[in-house]
């Protein structure tokens, strides 16, 4: 499949999306949802706009792809909500290393090791190397956040996915100027 067909299959209508956010609590909104790619400095990469109700799985091909081609990227990361064989198979065709938090996923054994696990490494005071490179992903969490709360991404008040990306994309522009401007 070309890269145009993958976004092209993906939904676009404005509809009501539902997360649970980091303390536990269901978030809801009407609208879309952006699903952006940063770069380890904040710089987003590549960005799809997609109706509110997508799981972020179901773009994580879509939007390698388009960075694959935009530039060349070593590493994956990417939270429990990418724990997808298909994901990490993909990244692996692309050359990258895959770094997926586990997602157990009802699975109790599997939450008791994960949980294990986490315990003797902060025993043994240990980080693997992939753990070390997987807090990075906090600053696609911060790119999110400021799109959102500095850049307008949070109140947009236009109707129509070219009109709300393109709204969101003067966004993400000022964004990565400004993470930009920090790396100087």
């Amino acid at each position: 499949m070309t890269l145009a067909e993958m976004i092209n299959g993906l939904p676009k209508d404005c509809d009501r999306g539902t997360k649970r956010n980091s303390k536990g609590y269901t978030e809801s909104w009407n609208g879309f949802k952006i699903h952006l790619d940063t770069a380890d400095s904040g710089v987003v990469l590549s960005a799809i706009l997609t109706s509110a109700s997508v799981h972020d799985s179901q773009v994580a091909i879509p939007l390698a792809t388009m960075t694959a081609s935009r530039v060349q990227n070593l590493y994956d990361l990417m939270d429990a909500a990418y724990d997808v064989k298909e994901i990490k198979e993909y990244s692996i065709t692309l050359n990258h290393v895959p770094l997926i938090d586990v997602n157990p996923r009802r699975d109790a054994s599997l939450k008791e090791a994960i949980e294990e696990e986490s315990k003797a490494r902060k025993a043994i005071n240990w980080k693997p190397a992939e753990a070390v490179r997987y807090n990075g992903r906090s600053i696609a969490e911060h790119s999110n956040g400021r799109l959102k709360d500095e850049f307008g991404g949070r109140t947009l008040r236009v109707k129509g996915h070219a009109k709300a990306f393109c709204h969101l994309m003067f966004g993400i522009l000022i964004l990565s100027a400004d993470q930009l401007m920090r790396l100087v």
